[in-house]
Order: structure tokens, then sequence, then C-alpha cells
């Protein structure tokens, strides 16, 4: 009996995800002109507190009334040429991806999550794809009206309340919020295990 290989070690995620899976207004995620978008913007950095040029982050959530059946047409295809003409610009898919610049910035522009399953504390979850990681990480931004419900949450509340923090987007002005995810040090974002 031939003897078992190991398995092969996982590789690291970058930095070419930038060439292909970025597709138009990829960060647009309500639909254009709607009175109810909200920005939600920040930077990656690594652990040093450097800018990371070349991440990718990918965006869930539900739909203000909780829903997360979203609508197809994220990544709509030209029907002449082919090429990926991004979102329609009218429907709310629930789904965003969007790189970092060349100063480790982001930004979408969403709804406000609703609560789902009903009762729970809305959220957008977010995988961040960058150089050096051997695979995605996951987090979750709320807004800072659920900050007090963080604690009832049965995986968040048993986090240390300035842990919650790093899960919290900071107000800069009405229907703006920043949300910045620190890789590693001091400043670390929490980040979720899924098994």
């Amino acid at each position: 009996m031939a003897p078992l290989l190991p398995p092969t070690p996982s590789q690291t995620v970058g930095p070419f995800h930038g060439l292909a899976l970025p597709f138009a207004r990829g960060g647009d995620l309500a639909p254009a002109g709607e009175p109810g978008a909200v920005t939600v913007h920040g930077h990656v950095y690594d652990g040093a507190g450097a800018p990371v040029p070349d991440a990718l982050l990918e965006f869930w959530q539900a739909d203000p009334s909780g829903s997360t059946a979203g609508a197809p047409g994220t990544l709509r295809r030209d029907p002449v040429t082919g090429r990926a003409v991004g979102r329609d610009g009218v429907r709310f898919t629930g789904f965003a991806r969007v790189p970092t610049d060349g100063d480790g910035h982001w930004a979408v522009c969403t709804l406000a999550p609703g609560a789902h399953p009903e009762g729970a504390v809305p959220y957008v979850a977010v995988a961040v794809f960058a150089r050096g990681l051997l695979h995605h990480l996951h987090t979750r931004i709320h807004l800072p009206e659920h900050a007090d419900a963080l604690a009832d949450d049965p995986v968040l509340g048993a986090l240390p309340e300035d842990r919650r923090g790093t899960l919290l987007a900071v107000p800069e002005r009405d229907r703006r919020y920043r949300f910045d995810v620190h890789l590693q040090g001091d400043r670390e974002t929490v980040f979720l295990d899924f098994r």
C-alpha cells in the first residue's frame, strides 16, 4: 500500500485578485438616487499600520426589511461585447465587491441592514482578501445605532467591550460611516472563525 501524502498547503491569496474580480460599480449596493442610502468607507491596514493597497473586500447583507433574497444582476454582461458591465443601478442585490486603492481605501454605498433572522443584531458581513493571508478573513460591520445590542449577541457578547468596538462603524456625518480593518496589532479587528 502506498504511503499517504500530506495535503498540499494553502497558498496566499494575492495580490493578483484585483485583475479580474472587481466589477463596474461593485461598491454600489444601493440603487442610484436611493434617499436612504448610507456610505461606509475605510482603510485596510497591516500589522505595522501601513495601508494595504491591493486588498479585496466582499460584503453581504440583508436589506432594510431583513430579507437576504437580494436580486440578480450584479455581474450583468453587455449582450454585444460580453464584457461585464456591473450593476443595473436599480435593484438591491445584497452583495458588493471592492478593491482597496493605492492608499488602502475602500467604500460602499448601501442601505442600512435589517435584522436577519428577525431579532438578530443587523450587520454587514465582510470577507477580506489580502496578500500574505492563507485564507480570507471574516468580520462584521455594525452601525453605531446597534452598539448597545452587541452585548446581547450570543457570539459577540462574549468579547470584551473594547474588542466589540472594533466591529462598530464610526459616524462621520449624516449617513456616512468609517470602518477601518486592522489585520494585526493593537487595534486588530475582530475576525470570526467559521468551521
